[in-house]
């Protein structure tokens, strides 16, 4: 047997050791992640040491290892935001990205996220006894068990209405049950790089061990966006829909946007176009907003701010970073 030169042993192994990195796709990654370690999208990028691996292996995303952004966007009472240019993969503004926050209803983009991925939209979901919720403040469209609907119909009224109860349905029917499904956010969480975040539930009701990062949001949001159903439904002001008891009479249900900014009660700035997003509010959160938005040249970006102390601060203070949108 001939002996191989070892210069080109060498050669072969390190390819065959980068690999992983340098054949992933988009938005997923092959590297075997550990929660809470150092290994996330963002801080591989962050860590000079490994900048020859960070480029491949982060790409295709917005990267931002610390706050920054015009000192003149007053955030003060936002605990963490970020913009993000996804055409220019480049992080406008970050504030707070890796804080560990409660995520209220932005929780529901995962949940959408994986049901998409999961399920096609003419799957029928029946609603069992777990969707009769019975927390204070809890956002219901009023599932009793038996109802039946599509999925493309519960996607609607989850991300449009943020239904707590038609999360349950997904969950269950995408999942088998809802620990099964919990499991599966987890995984996706893990897929995206997004390390720094935990699910423990599809809704988003507050939970031990049930949190997330602005940044995590930031990769899970852009993911879902890749889907047209997705988009096409957080661009919605109203829904109405007929679904049927268990049965079969029909069951008329309209539902508004939770976006304020697809109801007309807030503008965004001049020359920026608010495509859709998804809300949040509970009390440890407080009030959330993940938007997807266009320039007037039709580039894209995702906004996210989270911890506002009230409904008027988050849109007033969203507003003024919507104005570091520049074509």
């Amino acid at each position: 047997m001939r002996c191989i030169d070892k210069r080109i042993f060498v050669c072969i192994l390190c390819l065959v050791l980068m690999m992983p990195l340098v054949a992933c796709g988009n938005t997923k990654y092959d590297l075997p992640y550990k929660r809470n370690n150092e290994s996330s999208s963002l801080s591989l990028a962050g860590q000079n040491t490994l900048k020859q691996l960070a480029t491949p292996f982060a790409s295709e995303l917005c990267i931002s290892t610390s706050d920054k952004g015009n000192a003149e966007v007053d955030l003060a009472e936002i605990s963490a935001a970020g913009l993000f240019d996804l055409n220019k993969k480049k992080t406008i503004y970050a504030k707070g990205l890796n804080h560990v926050l409660h995520p209220a209803s932005l929780t529901k983009v995962m949940t959408a996220l994986v049901a998409l991925k999961n399920c096609p939209l003419e799957d029928v979901l029946t609603a069992t006894e777990n969707v009769k919720i019975t927390e204070a403040g809890a956002q219901l469209c009023g599932l009793n068990p038996g109802d039946r609907m599509t999925l493309d119909q519960a996607l609607h009224v989850l991300l449009i209405y943020s239904a707590n109860d038609v999360a349950v349905m997904i969950a269950e029917h995408v999942g088998g049950t809802v620990e099964n499904f919990v499991n599966m956010m987890n995984e996706e969480l893990l897929a995206l790089g997004a390390t720094n975040s935990h699910f423990m539930n599809p809704n988003g009701l507050t939970e031990e061990d049930h949190y997330v990062t602005a940044y995590d949001m930031y990769l899970i949001f852009n993911e879902a966006i890749q889907y047209s159903a997705f988009t096409e439904i957080i661009q919605m002001s109203t829904y109405d829909t007929v679904y049927y008891d268990g049965n079969g009479v029909e069951k008329e249900l309209k539902v508004e946007n939770t976006n304020l900014y697809k109801k007309g009660n807030y503008e965004s700035p001049s020359g920026v176009t608010v495509i859709g997003g998804k809300t949040g509010t509970t009390n440890a959160a407080g009030h959330c907003i993940i938007l997807y938005v266009k320039d007037t040249a039709g580039s894209p970006y995702i906004s996210i701010m989270m911890n506002a102390t009230s409904r008027d601060s988050l849109y007033g203070k969203m507003s003024d970073l919507l104005q570091e949108v520049q074509p």
